[in-house]
């Protein structure tokens, strides 16, 4: 059975090469991916968030920086910024949770700038300005 850091090592590296099959392999079945859009459940939802995730990461001029790495037991994190043509991620985490060598639990968020100049501040939520009383 995979320890943590080895179902992280092996997610980190399938992720960079864009191995959908790979990636999802390191999910036992019914994992759930927590996002600021809401949760992803199984493989099925979690391989259509990361096949979005690809095709952004795939256009040239794509940069990820992994910025620190902690593993302790079951569970694992990673502190991460990126740029891709579509955008900038300030700031973004991943938190797992893993269980007879699988991730059974994981949550991401990010802080983005669109390259359109629009800010998000989570992923997939466009920041909305305070209305005026």
């Amino acid at each position: 059975m995979a320890t943590t850091q080895e179902v992280l090592n092996n997610h980190l590296k399938r992720f960079g090469e864009r191995n959908l099959e790979g990636i999802l392999s390191d999910y036992a079945p019914d994992a759930i991916l927590f996002t600021p859009d809401g949760p992803r459940r199984g493989r099925d939802q979690i391989g259509a968030l990361f096949t979005g995730m690809f095709a952004e990461f795939a256009k040239p001029g794509a940069a990820f920086n992994m910025r620190q790495q902690f593993v302790d037991g079951d569970y694992g994190f990673i502190l991460w910024t990126a740029e891709t043509a579509d955008n900038v991620y300030e700031l973004a985490t991943d938190t797992f949770f893993v269980r007879d060598g699988k991730i059974a639990v994981q949550s991401f968020v990010g802080k983005t700038t669109a390259r359109n100049g629009r800010h998000t501040s989570f992923r997939g939520q466009t920041e909305q300005p305070f209305a005026q009383t």
